[in-house]
């Protein structure tokens, strides 16, 4: 599969990206995709949560009346749960939400996230290229340039230019990373996905002692 090469200002040149099937046209698997996605949010979470029970409330451990003869259900002290102030039952504990998805199946749905950008067209190879200067103004042009100004991208470099990356700082929906450290959430959250040639070249270098 070859995807035409756009130079800095999104016009066409006259080069062509082959690029490796085993990597960007494979048949995606949904399944796959939800594991390591589900993975990863799970493990952003913080898992802080704490309600107190019984024995960390503050109150006094004394029964609160005798246990027979009041005609009303018998109660111990004043922190049991079904008084008002009192400890809770069963509630939230801090905890871990992270579960181990294996390494072949995080790989694969690398792999076919980048290859649902490509079956969607959602993928823009642009030539290797450095900014002068951190300028937002010229981060903005790049984006309008190739068309996806204003929409979710983000862009994998080979090799993260110092300026290019301070430029993009303050332009929302946008996020620069190097080529080889994405995951799939962020193949799949973003609308477009712009890389580099030797972005390219490199990712599909990750990969090639993959066995999956």
């Amino acid at each position: 599969m070859k995807l035409k090469v756009l130079n800095k200002e999104g016009k066409e040149t006259s080069k062509e990206l082959e690029l490796t099937a085993d990597v960007f046209g494979l048949e995606p698997n949904d399944h796959v995709l939800y594991l390591d996605v589900k993975q990863h949010l799970a493990a952003k979470r913080a898992g802080t949560h704490k309600a107190k029970e019984r024995g960390e409330v503050k109150g006094s451990t004394r029964k609160i009346k005798k246990q027979k003869g009041t005609g009303t259900a018998r109660a111990g002290d004043i922190k049991s749960p079904i008084f008002r102030g009192g400890g809770r039952i069963f509630g939230p504990r801090p905890r871990t939400y992270g579960f181990k998805v294996n390494k072949k199946t995080r790989s694969l749905a690398r792999k076919f996230a980048l290859s649902y950008k490509v079956k969607d067209q959602r993928l823009i190879v642009v030539e290797d290229f450095t900014f002068e200067n951190p300028k937002t103004k010229d981060f903005s042009k790049f984006l309008s340039d190739l068309g996806v100004n204003g929409k979710n991208s983000l862009i994998l470099l080979n090799d993260v230019d110092r300026n290019f990356a301070l430029s993009s700082r303050n332009v929302p929906k946008t996020e620069v990373l190097n080529a080889t450290r994405f995951n799939t959430y962020e193949v799949l959250k973003a609308q477009y996905l712009i890389v580099n040639e030797s972005g390219v070249k490199a990712i599909e270098e990750s990969f090639k002692n993959d066995k999956s």
